[in-house]
């Protein structure tokens, strides 16, 4: 029998499902150019939906399928592409240059990542963080190319690490609970990414 906070985790995300066709067509995903400081590269993943469920989708999907140090391979190659390639996205940006494709590839990411976390498909840890870091090399490459400064892609950087790890949490949580409820998180993420990609086609 479900407990009572599984009956009520489960009215939450069921919510979340239902909301996110309306968030995905919500998306801020641009962010004001060439911002600067802590406190802006800190919050500038949150002011796009698609980075922010990516970044958490790769901390749920570690925690359903990895084992105590492997739940990190993932999250830290991610970070790691992201810097390398936030720094190109900053170099392309001042050169007046541009990466074609690079928020088709942020939409599909939110699409795959919630796909494997739905469906906990386990993967070797390397085999993981090569999935998720050439992922994270378009987050950077859209991140860098309107950010400027080190302290704001130290902020970004630790705002990521943050989500990583509520993404961790939440995973951690759902193992505890029936697949039902994993399988409902990484769907609602899947489901955002099918919205974003689907806006993206008829726009």
């Amino acid at each position: 029998m479900l407990t009572i906070a599984s009956r009520r985790f489960g009215v939450i995300l069921a919510a979340m499902a239902a909301a996110l066709p309306t968030l995905a067509l919500a998306h801020a995903g641009e962010g004001l150019p060439h911002d600067h400081g802590l406190s802006a590269g800190f919050l500038h993943p949150f002011t796009g939906l698609d980075h922010l469920a990516a970044m958490l989708a790769v901390g749920l999907w570690s925690a359903l399928t990895q084992q105590g140090r492997r739940m990190l391979v993932a999250p830290l190659a991610f970070v790691g592409w992201l810097l390398l390639g936030a720094l190109a996205g900053v170099a392309l940006a001042r050169a007046g240059l541009q990466v074609p494709m690079v928020e088709p590839m942020v939409a599909a990411s939110v699409l795959v990542l919630g796909l494997v976390a739905a469906a906990r498909w386990s993967l070797a840890p390397l085999a993981s963080a090569g999935l998720v870091g050439a992922f994270a090399v378009f987050h950077g490459l859209a991140h860098g190319a309107e950010l400027q400064g080190v302290q704001a892609l130290v902020g970004m950087l630790a705002a990521t690490l943050l989500l990583h790890a509520l993404g961790l949490m939440l995973g951690l949580r759902l193992r505890t609970l029936a697949p039902l409820w994993s399988r409902l998180a990484g769907a609602s993420v899947a489901l955002l990414g099918l919205g974003l990609l689907t806006r993206m086609v008829w726009a």
